[in-house]
């Protein structure tokens, strides 16, 4: 709702203009000759003469047609705080029209459109569903309208973002598990280490965790560290590294970092801990979220079940 102030200077600047307009016509016709004639006004443009004939009455008849149609427009869809005499259908009531309830009326009937289709994917498993090409046309389109800011546009992710086309899965890549993390969102949390560890534990430590995935390391300095991982790092990561896909804790023996594998960026991880959000999206997506989900299940499985 507006203001009383906005309420009043909407409606003054509004009506004054059509008013004015109106009074403007009135005022300059009762001047103007009724029939056209060869004499001019006086005024010479370079050589070229006005003559002092009305304006055309089609031209007059066009500016009341403007100002009839301005009256008409305010009527049906209001101005300020005064609501106009169009209606829409919202959740099965006539409600005024504005441009949010046009939006949620044309949302709902798309909706109500779509519902047939969405309970044919939803009654579908996903390892099923991801031959229909349809559904995960459908699929693609939600996930880049709702997931390709974070993952990009080609689901390869980025630094701190997982990249959805491989078999390396934090919370694990069967379709029930891909959709709770839809659903309900995820939050990792890997503690900062770096008080406990100190520089040199720290330095070690990264030694071994390169170690773990085959990458150039010292062996002196990886074999330091290796009583204090099994002491602080094998409850979530296991003994041997590979990862405990129930709490998210990445797998430390193959080639894919979320953060980076070189030294700097392991150092930076254990020093300073890193927390991971991805967003639930079961109130992100709206109307028909379960079948939106389930078809983002259905494309995020897809490009790595190909």
């Amino acid at each position: 709702m507006l203001s009383t102030f906005w309420q009043v200077w909407i409606a003054v600047i509004t009506l004054g203009s059509i008013i004015g307009c109106g009074v403007l016509i009135q005022y300059t016709s009762r001047g103007m000759r009724k029939e056209e004639t060869d004499q001019t006004t006086g005024h010479n443009y370079d050589g070229i003469q006005e003559y002092d004939n009305p304006l055309p009455r089609w031209w007059v008849f066009m500016f009341w047609g403007t100002i009839i149609f301005g009256i008409a427009y305010l009527g049906v869809y209001g101005f300020g705080n005064f609501k106009g005499f169009l209606t829409v259908e919202v959740d099965g009531e006539q409600v005024t029209w504005t441009s949010t309830n046009q939006w949620k009326a044309e949302v709902q009937a798309f909706e109500e459109t779509i519902q047939p289709l969405y309970d044919e994917y939803s009654a579908t498993p996903v390892t099923e569903l991801i031959h229909n090409e349809e559904a995960l046309q459908s699929g693609q389109r939600l996930f880049k309208s709702n997931c390709s800011v974070c993952h990009g546009s080609n689901a390869k992710g980025a630094q701190g973002f997982p990249n959805l086309t491989d078999n390396d899965w934090l919370y694990g890549g069967s379709p029930e598990t891909i959709k709770q993390t839809i659903t309900m969102g995820r939050k990792g949390a890997m503690p900062a280490w770096g008080a406990v560890l100190g520089e040199e534990g720290t330095a070690n430590m990264v030694e071994y965790v390169r170690s773990l995935s085959g990458l150039k390391h010292d062996e002196a300095m990886a074999e330091a560290a290796a009583p204090q991982f099994q002491q602080i790092c094998a409850a979530c990561h296991k003994p041997d590294g590979t990862g405990m896909q129930a709490l998210g804790a990445p797998n430390l023996t193959d080639d894919v970092w979320l953060y980076g594998g070189s030294s700097k960026q392991i150092a930076f991880t254990l020093k300073n801990g890193r927390n991971g959000n991805m967003p639930a999206h079961a109130e992100i997506l709206g109307n028909n979220a379960d079948a939106k989900i389930h078809l983002l299940t259905t494309y995020v499985y897809s490009l790595s079940n190909e």
